[in-house]
C-alpha cells in the first residue's frame, strides 16, 4: 500500500471514530439527566478510574496504558462538560418560561 492507501484507511477509521464518540456525547448527556433528576454530582471520580482501568486493562497496543488513560481522560472530561452545560440548561429554562 502507498501512504496515499493508508491516510484513506485513517479517514475511515477518524469517520468511525468521531461517530462512536459523539453516541458516546449522547449516551453522556443522558447519563447527566439522570444525575440531575437525581441530585447527584456530575463528577463521579469512582466511574472514572472504573473507565480508565477497563480501557488500560483492555488495551492491546500499541498505544500503551499511558496513552489510553490519557485519550479515555479526555473524553470523560468533554462528557462531564456536555453534562455540565446540559444540566445549566435544564435549570436555565425554567426560570425563562416564567418571564
Amino acid at each position: 500500500m502507498t501512504i496515499e492507501d493508508w491516510r484513506v484507511e485513517i479517514d475511515k477509521i477518524d469517520g468511525e471514530l468521531l461517530r462512536l464518540l459523539n453516541a458516546r456525547a449522547e449516551l453522556a448527556v443522558r447519563v447527566g439527566e439522570s444525575k440531575r433528576v437525581a441530585g447527584l454530582s456530575v463528577c463521579d471520580r469512582g466511574r472514572e478510574r472504573e473507565v480508565v482501568a477497563r480501557a488500560r486493562r483492555e488495551n492491546r497496543g500499541p498505544l500503551d496504558g499511558d496513552a489510553v488513560a490519557r485519550l479515555f481522560r479526555a473524553v470523560i472530561r468533554e462528557s462531564r462538560r456536555l453534562q455540565t452545560r446540559a444540566a445549566d440548561t435544564a435549570s436555565a429554562a425554567p426560570e425563562e418560561a416564567g418571564r
